[in-house]
C-alpha cells in the first residue's frame, strides 16, 4: 500500500477522468473525447484493471490472451471450491451471541455479549483462557503486528514472543490483555460506549476507535494518552478498518469515512473523504450494522441486504455485488483473506445461513457454503495453515472452526458446497439509483413479498446493533 501522499497525487486525475466521462456522454463535444481516449490510450482505468472488464476498442492480441487466461484460472479455482470439503468444530463456552473473533498464530480469540473474551486453541478445540473484566458487552477486537507488541513487551519486562489483543466494550473501556499471562496490562477509559476499533501499524501505532454516538478516536500505542476526538458520524460507527496509512469508518446510517493518518502527535486523522449514506445507498433502518472491508480504491460494504455494496472511494462511484437470490437474504459480514471476498448470508424466511465465495479482484462468483442448521453468521476470522489450507472461524449464536480437508482424502466434510447460478454475472453499476430503483432492478413485481421481507427484517433484525450492546 502507498503513502497516502501518493495515493492523493492520482486524485485529481480520477476525477477529472470521471467529469470527462459524464460530459462526454451528455455532449460534451469532440474535444473532451479526445481528451479522454489520450488518458485511456495511456493508462488503463481502475474499473479494467480491477474488474477485469474488456476496455473500448480492445482488440490487443495481448489483452486477449491476457483475458483468455484469467478465465482459464477462474474456472480452475470455481470447480476447486465446487469440490471443497471442511471439518467443523464448535468451540463450547460463551454464554451469550459472540460479536467478534481474531485469529493469532494457532490461537482464535472471540468477544462475546456475556461480557467476556475468550481465548481458545484451535489444533485441540480448547478454550485456553477466560478474559474477564469487562462489564458490558465485548464488542469488537483487534490483534496489533508482532513488531508493535514486543515494543510493549519491553516496557511491561515480557517475553518479547508476548501477543496482545485489544478489545473494546460497552462499559466505555478499550482493554488491551497479554495472551500468555491471561490478563490485562492495560484499560482506557473512553468516555463513549465502544462499538468498532482496529490498530494502525504506523509509526508508534495508533489505536482508533468508534462509538455508539458516531465519535471517532485516535489514541497513542506508546503513551496511551488520547491524541484526537472527532464527532465523525451521525449514528453509532459500526466498523473501522485500516489499509497502510488509511483509515476507514463505517456508521450505522450508512456513512463512510475515509481517513489519513499523518502520524501527528496530535491530531493525526485528516478526513480525506465522506460519502453520505445516501451515496452509498446503505442506511435507512432502526439499529442498522454497517461493515466494511476495503482493498485498494475500492470499500466492500454489507448493510443487512441481499447484495454487498463496492464503494470506490476517490470518486464515490457505487456498484453493487448481489450475495442472495431472494430479497429475504440479508448480509452480516464481508472479508477478504487469499484471493477471495466472502460475504455472509442469512435467508430470513427459512432460516438457512450460507458463505458466499467471490474471486478478487474480478468479484466473480465460485461458490456458496453451507451446512445443516447453521446459525446466522455475524462475525468472521481466516487464516492460512502452513500447508496453504484455509482455517476460518465464524462467530454469531455458535463459535465454529471450519478446516479445510484435502481434496484428495476419503475422509467426508460437514460443509456442502454448491453453485447458485443465479449470483454469476452480477455486477452492477448503481451510482445515480434510488433506493427504489435497486429494489426494482432484481426484483420486479414483488410488491407483497417486499412487504413480507420487510417485516421479517424489523421483526428480525431491526435493532440488532442495540442488542448487541446490552
Amino acid at each position: 500500500m502507498p503513502p497516502a501522499s501518493k495515493i492523493l497525487k492520482g486524485e485529481q486525475k480520477s476525477r477529472a477522468h470521471a467529469t470527462a466521462a459524464r460530459q462526454r456522454e451528455a455532449g460534451g463535444g469532440e474535444a473532451i473525447g479526445r481528451q479522454q481516449e489520450t488518458i485511456d490510450g495511456a493508462k488503463v482505468s481502475d474499473r479494467c484493471r480491477d474488474e477485469s472488464e474488456v476496455c473500448p476498442g480492445g482488440t490487443d492480441p495481448d489483452r486477449e490472451q491476457e483475458l483468455q487466461q484469467e478465465d482459464v484460472g477462474f474456472k480452475s479455482l470455481r470447480a476447486s471450491w465446487e469440490k471443497a470439503k471442511f471439518r467443523l468444530r464448535v468451540l463450547e463456552g460463551h454464554n451469550d451471541i459472540v460479536t467478534c473473533v481474531v485469529a493469532v498464530d494457532n490461537l482464535v480469540v472471540s468477544g462475546s455479549r456475556d461480557t467476556t473474551v475468550k481465548v481458545w486453541h484451535v489444533p485441540t478445540a480448547t478454550e485456553h483462557k477466560n478474559l474477564g473484566g469487562h462489564s458490558g458487552g465485548v464488542t469488537c477486537l483487534s490483534a496489533p503486528p508482532p513488531e508493535y507488541c514486543k515494543r510493549l513487551a519491553r516496557t511491561l519486562s515480557l517475553s518479547s514472543e508476548e501477543r496482545f489483543i485489544l478489545s473494546g466494550s460497552a462499559d466505555c473501556c478499550v482493554k488491551i490483555w497479554a495472551l500468555s499471562i491471561g490478563q490485562c496490562v492495560k484499560s482506557i477509559y473512553t468516555f463513549n460506549a465502544v462499538t468498532a476499533l482496529c490498530f494502525v501499524p504506523e509509526e508508534d501505532g495508533y489505536i482508533i476507535t468508534g462509538s455508539d454516538g458516531g465519535k471517532v478516536q485516535a489514541w497513542n500505542w506508546h503513551t496511551f494518552e488520547n491524541c484526537q476526538s472527532i464527532n465523525a458520524h451521525q449514528e453509532a460507527v459500526t466498523s473501522i478498518q485500516s489499509q497502510g496509512p488509511l483509515v476507514f469508518s463505517g456508521s450505522a446510517e450508512g456513512g463512510v469515512s475515509v481517513w489519513e493518518n499523518r502520524c501527528w502527535e496530535r491530531d493525526p486523522l485528516r478526513l480525506l473523504h465522506h460519502w453520505s449514506g445516501q451515496v452509498t445507498r446503505c442506511g435507512g433502518e432502526p439499529g442498522g450494522r454497517l461493515t466494511l472491508s476495503p482493498r485498494g480504491d475500492r470499500v466492500f460494504l454489507a448493510y443487512g441486504r441481499a447484495w454487498l455494496k463496492i464503494l470506490h472511494w476517490r470518486t464515490g462511484m457505487v456498484s453493487r455485488l448481489t450475495n442472495h437470490s431472494s430479497v429475504s437474504g440479508v448480509t452480516d459480514c464481508v472479508h477478504q483473506t487469499a484471493g477471495l471476498l466472502i460475504g455472509s448470508c442469512y435467508d430470513l424466511a427459512n432460516g438457512e445461513s450460507t458463505l458466499n465465495l467471490f474471486s478478487l479482484p474480478q468479484c466473480r462468483y465460485l461458490s456458496s457454503l453451507t451446512w445443516g442448521d447453521a446459525p446466522r453468521i455475524l462475525c468472521f476470522a481466516a487464516w492460512l495453515t502452513g500447508s496453504g489450507d484455509h482455517r476460518w472461524v465464524t462467530g454469531g449464536r455458535d463459535l465454529v472452526v471450519w478446516e479445510q480437508l484435502p481434496g484428495s482424502g476419503k475422509k467426508r466434510g460437514d460443509v456442502t458446497a454448491r453453485r447458485d447460478s443465479r449470483l454469476d454475472g452480477t455486477l452492477l453499476e448503481s451510482e445515480g439509483d434510488t433506493e427504489d430503483d435497486e429494489e426494482t432492478d432484481d426484483y420486479e413485481d414483488n410488491g407483497d413479498e417486499e412487504k413480507e421481507r420487510q417485516s421479517i427484517q424489523q421483526s428480525s433484525s431491526g435493532g440488532w446493533f442495540r442488542c448487541v450492546l446490552q
